[in-house]
């Protein structure tokens, strides 16, 4: 078994997310956009830059397009409005939910035992 094989699940899933013509999502934006669907929140520009160790400007590019497609949303914090949180949008949990549901079907069609 070569090294790059433990990559042939990846390679697959994302395969199905271009037939399913979702919108293609830099590793950035998947990042984000998983942080903010699968980790306790608040979500800010700045803990995601802390996070990440990348700059806010880098963050603030990838939810501009992450907003765009609706994925999620930028308000302002009622308490202090200098902080901008991001939060979920229904039509991100969808979104999410169905590259889950393809990550577990492919799971369960090649038999990797979990991915």
């Amino acid at each position: 078994m070569q090294s790059t094989d433990v990559l042939l699940p990846w390679r697959e899933i994302l395969v199905d997310t271009v037939r399913a013509d979702m919108p293609d999502l830099s590793q950035r934006q998947w990042a984000i956009l998983l942080t903010v669907y699968l980790t306790p929140g608040p979500h800010t520009v700045r803990k995601m830059s802390a996070d990440f160790k990348i700059p806010k400007p880098a963050i603030s590019r990838a939810l501009d397009a992450l907003s765009i497609l609706g994925l999620i949303r930028r308000v302002r914090d009622q308490r202090d409005k200098r902080i901008v949180l991001v939060q979920k949008t229904p039509d991100g949990a969808i979104f999410v939910d169905d590259f889950a549901r393809m990550v577990e079907d492919r799971s369960r069609m090649n038999d990797y035992g979990g991915f």
